[in-house]
């Protein structure tokens, strides 16, 4: 296991070296938080306001549940659109650098709004699962949580190769997850334990951040303590948009590589054969 981590440091680090490149990358995760929290604040705004944020009871009305969970997939269907628009971007660039090219912004702007449809798509099928899967987590208690968690970890797992399908393929939602399937099946070693160790090193590397709070609540100053703050949050956001690239170019070089079996530029053969195995 830490053989693995340790082989899949070696990609984090490749992929660092093509984010060097184009650090304009960095621009799709930033415009995807706040586009989140743009969505975040029109949904929850009218529903705090009005009073419907509480899941509704079991002896609720037919309208006050279907009002409710109406708003829910909504809410879900406009998030998931605003995520996989800009990891669609910014895959589409990776993939463009790793093949020789001199990707833009205006590039994976581009390409992105040329796979609305299929965007479009995989938002609603993931804000149907999400639904289904908070209906689960509401009306079941706590083994509905444990279902429904246990049944969300399985689905971030066979989705997690989708955009880059969408991408290179322009396939719809169900045949986009079919290839991701495929995919996980010959790259499950690197894809789990990638995604484990980019949480696990950047989980280390955000202590500084709590770190620095830590230094201003005992520093006994209103200033120092807003400073050491706004340094902490700054320094975590900007960590996080990394994480969000590095993740990114990671899917594309993995995908790259199981499609073409040869290494996109920035990789190395070797260090992207470990991340297959054999059938």
């Amino acid at each position: 296991m830490f053989n693995r981590i340790s082989y899949t440091w070696g990609l984090m680090r490749a992929s660092w070296d093509v984010l060097k490149k184009d650090k304009t990358l960095l621009l799709f995760p930033l415009l995807s938080g706040f586009c989140c929290l743009l969505v975040l604040l029109s949904f929850a705004i009218p529903m705090f306001v009005s009073g419907a944020w509480h899941p509704p009871a079991r002896d609720a009305g037919s309208a006050a549940t279907t009002v409710y969970y109406g708003f829910i997939f909504l809410f879900y269907l406009a998030n998931y659109f605003v995520i996989t628009f800009f990891n669609t971007a910014i895959i589409s660039c990776a993939m463009l650098r790793m093949a020789g090219g001199t990707p833009t912004v205006g590039d994976g702007f581009r390409e992105a709004a040329a796979r609305l449809p299929q965007i479009a798509g995989w938002a609603l099928l993931s804000a149907t699962v999400g639904l289904v899967l908070r209906i689960i987590e509401d009306r079941s208690e706590k083994i509905g949580s444990i279902v429904a968690g246990l049944l969300g970890m399985a689905w971030t797992v066979v989705s997690f190769m989708v955009v880059p399908v969408v991408v290179a393929e322009r396939k719809g939602p169900f045949a986009a997850l079919k290839g991701s399937t495929e995919l996980l099946r010959q790259t499950w070693g690197e894809q789990l334990v990638g995604n484990f160790s980019f949480g696990m090193m950047f989980g280390l590397l955000g202590l500084p951040g709590f770190g620095l709070i830590a230094v201003g609540v005992f520093s006994g100053s209103t200033a120092g303590l807003v400073f050491c703050i706004a340094l902490a949050v700054m320094y975590l956001v900007a960590l996080s948009l990394i994480q969000s690239a590095l993740q990114s170019i990671f899917q594309a070089a993995v995908y790259l590589y199981a499609r073409n079996q040869t290494a996109p530029a920035g990789f190395e053969s070797d260090l992207l054969a470990g991340a297959l195995r054999s059938k």
